[in-house]
């Protein structure tokens, strides 16, 4: 089995499969470069993305508290409005009973 093997890698390759074999490799190794770059690449989109997001999501947070604020303007304006309201009917209903 061993001499077989032996035999195998001793018999001349023909420099035709030489070529084939040599440019197989050059092909990966460009591959592999181009894999490489590809991947430095999503990263450096990931690293934005991330950053972004972040960027987005203390925007979102300064809108939502500027909404509860403005929710509780709301709220004490309508309670004042209310009350203004009131004191006009109860002055309507002071004149009308005069």
């Amino acid at each position: 089995m061993a001499v077989k093997m032996a035999d195998e890698v001793s018999a001349p390759v023909p420099s035709d499969d030489f070529q084939a074999l040599e440019q197989k490799v050059y092909r990966t190794i460009e591959m592999y470069k181009a894999a490489r770059e590809s991947r430095a690449a999503a990263e450096r989109d990931a690293q934005r993305l991330r950053e972004q997001l972040e960027e987005r999501e203390e925007e979102v947070e300064g809108l939502r508290r500027e909404m509860v604020q403005l929710r509780r303007e709301r709220e004490e304006i309508r309670g004042r409005v209310e009350k203004m309201l009131q004191q006009i009917d109860v002055l309507s209903q002071e004149q009308a009973a005069s």
